[in-house]
């Protein structure tokens, strides 16, 4: 396989005429794209647009007000990946805006990296009533599946906010969105297979290719996607073959489909994605903190569940716009102090470019 230098050499040979704009998906792809620097290298023709990868930036009001009032208001420990700690919902400053204030009131939350330290908690901790806000794609969901199947101890339940990847790129693609090829997520693909994805080619006639996370693999995506544009010959390539294969990773998707049942889901501004969810099966109502905790869902958080004012994290999860031309970014929205949750997470869009160095341009 030629490494990334080559690979950008063969892309500027390609007779590019018209601009390519080319959806990469995942936020660990925009990460490895915009650290590498790969913008400036390609072809002023191609255009590489952040996609709805990140589930921190995509995850709910209303789970994450749930997760927070659970904090506040039980005798409970209450566990997340780090990111979903300082993802703010909408109310008032003076009021509890994030998992990681609700910490600093007195809650008991505390930042996990994998499922497995959940269980660790919940059984050194026996006489204390521990809860696992999950969120997080097929990837995450995964271990989580996995977890749930070992058998989780008494005092561990679940509060499910677990999404699929693809939905929302069929959803933008079912609604015009405007780019002309896709680089989809390896390591969803090597969960799913990479099959998932053959709707964009059969569907919609778009060029596609499954990528990793290095700029060997991503460059090889790119040409491709460029290549099938240019020669009309549409299909689904995959450029992450050491790792991607047909048919993806059978235990881990019967763990998913055995754990989970799919269902609609909402996702924070853009609204609800038909199938695009996982939701405990019946026979796992006991473990479900949903359920369990039902007197702190507040339903009128589906209505209020826009970003906050003068955010544009929706637009920038959809594709619409670049971070850097959020009205707020970098000036009112920095990684100390976020105001959208594109700007909290490591695989945020607003987040990576600010790490990158962007900045907002002068007026």
């Amino acid at each position: 396989m030629l490494n990334a230098h080559r690979w950008l050499e063969e892309i500027h040979r390609l007779p590019l005429r018209d601009t390519v704009r080319v959806m990469n998906v995942c936020g660990g792809h925009e990460r490895s794209i915009t650290l590498a620097g790969l913008r400036g290298a390609l072809p002023t023709q191609v255009e590489l647009i952040p996609g709805p990868g990140c589930p921190v930036c995509i995850c709910p009001e209303r789970d994450l007000y749930q997760a927070i009032q659970i904090a506040l208001s039980e005798p409970v420990t209450l566990v997340a990946f780090g990111d979903m700690l300082r993802v703010p919902v909408n109310v008032p400053r003076r009021e509890t805006r994030t998992l990681e204030q609700a910490r600093s009131r007195g809650a008991d939350v505390r930042p996990i990296a994998s499922p497995s330290e959940a269980v660790t908690i919940a059984r050194t901790e026996r006489e204390r009533d521990v809860v696992f806000f999950a969120a997080g794609f097929e990837t995450t969901m995964a271990p989580v599946a996995a977890m749930i199947e070992q058998g989780l101890p008494p005092n561990l339940s679940v509060l499910m906010s677990g999404r699929l990847t693809w939905p929302a790129v069929a959803m933008l693609l079912d609604a015009g969105a405007a780019f002309d090829a896709l680089v989809a997520p390896g390591h969803v693909a090597t969960i799913m297979g990479p099959e998932q994805w053959d709707f964009v080619v059969e569907r919609h006639h778009l060029p596609a290719a499954v990528a990793g996370f290095t700029p060997d693999s991503l460059v090889a995506a790119i040409y491709s996607v460029l290549r099938q544009k240019l020669e009309g010959k549409i299909f689904l390539d995959n450029c992450y073959p050491e790792v991607v294969r047909a048919g993806g990773n059978a235990t881990a998707r019967a763990m998913l489909a055995r754990s989970f049942k799919i269902v609609d889901a909402e996702w924070r501004g853009v609204g609800v994605i038909p199938k695009s969810g996982f939701g405990l099966r019946r026979q796992y109502s006991h473990i479900d903190a949903r359920l369990r905790f039902a007197d702190h869902v507040d339903e009128s958080r589906k209505r209020i569940g826009e970003m906050p004012q003068g955010c544009e994290c929706a637009s920038v999860v959809l594709g619409r716009i670049y971070p850097d031309q959020c009205r707020i970014f970098g000036t009112a929205c920095t990684p100390r102090n976020p105001v959208g949750p594109c700007m909290v997470s490591d695989e945020g869009a607003c987040r990576i470019w600010w790490s990158a160095g962007r900045r907002p341009t002068a007026a």
